[in-house]
């Protein structure tokens, strides 16, 4: 069978359905919220009940602090805020350095910046991608106060060694869960563990409320930390009778009562959601056995919830290039509805390593980061709900097609 790269029949040529959770009901309490008319139940200044936000956010904080099963959850107006606001809540201060991840979205390793912290990078787990908690031992100095650790693509990090290490150390623990809601490790939800956990509501999570954040601890002193360095923190410490926090200084963080009202409704629907691509990936790892050239994340005391799908495709194994691999499965499909311009959503390296960006001026090379991301790892958009089980094995078909014609390419 000659493949479409070749000039052969491609296996689809029908568009993949956009990913959009919202629904009708989102669109009642975004009614509701605007019948009422209080867009905002915030106050900059002291009082009891608004300066914590109006009933929508208090209400969502809830639940969320029961879904994930912690203590506190203070809602920001993106996971970038509450990655900034963490820091400060661990006591994060200039020359002070932060472990971070190479492999994951910029903020993860500027937000120290903020604070004159300095990230040290550590290297990646070569299996799931997550921070290894064997290159966090070699990392920590005297000057090492905090780990941020990214749950990237949706699995869990060995956490266990990692909380070992920080108890060791002393040093606090941020969870960057933004794209692991609902994600376990060992029976604990992630966001839990540490102390403090990071989710996102931007537009292309799980669940969005188009922009959006949170934060979750079972500290006292750190959810009161956020929740001050949320909303101006500076006018309200001598009001709670604070003087030991006067050197806080707020921000306007805060999320509007339409985004919690939307976020309330998309929480219900979590759940099902990772199900879903928990059912679909399955689908692809199980396709890919027959190929040794080919490996998925391996899990076993953790679950998987999947914001993306890596893979590891090893080009020595076959003589072929990873770029030409997935140019040629890329060829067996087609467009997502809305993002043409994206292309065929299999993508190859992810990030490209943080500390090459001109902010950091690292001459930082990590042999593993480097390996997946120039050579090995890939990942594709294929496990959301917006796809059918018809388009499922349309994906799994392309990937087959190339495959078993290796030798053409």
């Amino acid at each position: 069978m000659q493949l479409a790269i070749n000039g052969g029949k491609p296996v689809r040529i029908k568009k993949f359905k956009s990913y959009n959770t919202i629904g009708n009901e989102e669109k009642t309490a975004v009614n509701r919220v605007l019948d009422e008319g209080v867009l905002s139940g915030f106050m900059g200044s002291w009082d009891e009940k608004q300066f914590f936000g109006g009933k929508e956010v208090r209400q969502f904080e809830n639940n969320w602090s029961k879904f994930i099963d912690v203590k506190h959850t203070i809602t920001v107006n993106s996971a970038s805020s509450g990655l900034h606001i963490a820091l400060k809540a661990c006591d994060i201060k200039a020359g002070d350095e932060v472990i971070v991840s190479p492999f994951s979205m910029s903020v993860s390793a500027s937000a120290p910046l903020l604070w004159g912290a300095k990230p040290v990078f550590a290297d990646i787990d070569e299996n799931h991608y997550n921070i290894s908690p064997e290159s966090i031992k070699e990392k920590i100095t005297k000057k090492t106060k905090a780990i941020i650790v990214v749950h990237i693509f949706g699995c869990p990090a060995d956490m266990d060694e990692i909380m070992k290490i920080a108890k060791d150390y002393k040093l606090c623990v941020i969870e960057d869960a933004s794209q692991a809601p609902g994600a376990l490790y060992k029976g604990k939800n992630v966001g839990s563990i540490g102390d403090i956990g990071i989710f996102s509501l931007n537009v292309h999570k799980h669940i969005q409320t188009g922009e959006g954040g949170i934060c979750t601890t079972n500290s006292d002193e750190m959810a009161l930390k956020m929740q001050l360095l949320r909303n101006h923190a500076e006018v309200v410490v001598k009001d709670i009778e604070r003087e030991d926090l006067s050197d806080l200084i707020g921000f306007n963080f805060r999320l509007t009562e339409i985004q919690a009202a939307i976020a309330t409704e998309q929480l219900k629907k979590l759940q099902k959601e990772i199900e879903i691509r928990q059912n679909y990936a399955k689908q692809y790892d199980d396709a890919f056995t027959a190929y040794p050239f080919l490996e998925s994340t391996q899990l076993q005391d953790r679950t998987h919830s999947y914001y993306i799908q890596g893979f590891r495709y090893y080009p020595e194994r076959t003589g072929v290039p990873r770029k030409v691999f997935l140019d040629a499965v890329r060829a067996e499909l087609t467009t997502v509805e809305k993002f043409e311009d994206d292309g065929v959503p299999i993508y190859d390296g992810y990030m490209r390593p943080l500390y090459k960006l001109p902010i950091f001026d690292s001459n930082e090379c990590l042999p593993i980061v480097e390996e997946m991301y120039n050579n090995i790892l890939f990942f594709h958009d294929f496990t959301k709900s917006s796809l059918n089980q018809n388009d499922v094995n349309d994906v799994i078909s392309a990937y087959k097609k190339v495959c078993d014609n290796i030798k053409e390419l």
